[in-house]
């Protein structure tokens, strides 16, 4: 198995804002509810129960967690697109020799209907994992450096021994990313495959 680059799903490879935000009112019609969709939405990262549970009392956040997740592919993966340079990232990565994995706080299932609808062929997803809960994917999958948006992302490659490249398209700014122990923060992916191929020199070969 050749070693991968790994990527986050919301924010760093897809804009899934307006599917999600789509998702959160029907979740609120379904449910009676109120969840503020656009506040929900500048802050995705995390996993869905810990926005959830700002929204519903603690006896019902895995009712509206399973809810949620049935309402979510006939409203969240139409609307997705890819963020920018997300294509051409994967295909630098796979021109390296490379494999793409995708670690995700979105449930497995639901990240496969998102590459599957953009045509974003990806060769491991994992997914339902958070922040340190990243790190044992990103080593079972051979990671060497891990992409995202999320503060959490970067706390995922620190666990994992591996450089954090984090991305400004999400919640978190240059500033949050660094201080949360990126090696690397970039605007968005169109600067990736110039930086992967300027820090693999010198890191060894993919085996």
């Amino acid at each position: 198995m050749s070693d991968a680059v790994g990527f986050d799903l919301d924010m760093t490879l897809i804009d899934s804002r307006p599917g999600i935000h789509a998702t959160y009112r029907a979740l609120t019609e379904r449910t009676g509810v109120f969840v503020d969709a656009d506040l929900a939405i500048s802050r995705l990262g995390p996993p869905l129960r810990s926005e959830l549970a700002h929204w519903f009392p603690p006896p019902d956040v895995e009712s509206a967690v399973s809810t949620f997740r049935s309402l979510y592919p006939d409203h969240a993966i139409a609307p997705a697109v890819p963020t920018a340079g997300a294509r051409e990232a994967i295909a630098a990565v796979r021109a390296m020799g490379l494999r793409v994995v995708v670690v995700t706080s979105k449930l497995g299932r639901l990240a496969e209907l998102h590459m599957e609808h953009l045509g974003m062929a990806v060769d491991e997803i994992a997914g339902d994992l958070f922040a340190e809960g990243k790190a044992a994917a990103l080593t079972e999958h051979r990671v060497r450096w891990y992409v995202g948006d999320h503060v959490g992302d970067m706390i995922a490659a620190r666990t994992a021994g591996v450089p954090g490249i984090g991305v400004t398209t999400g919640p978190c700014t240059f500033d949050e990313l660094n201080g949360a122990g990126a090696s690397y923060v970039l605007p968005d992916l169109t600067g990736l495959p110039a930086l992967l191929r300027e820090i693999a020199v010198g890191s060894g070969p993919a085996a």
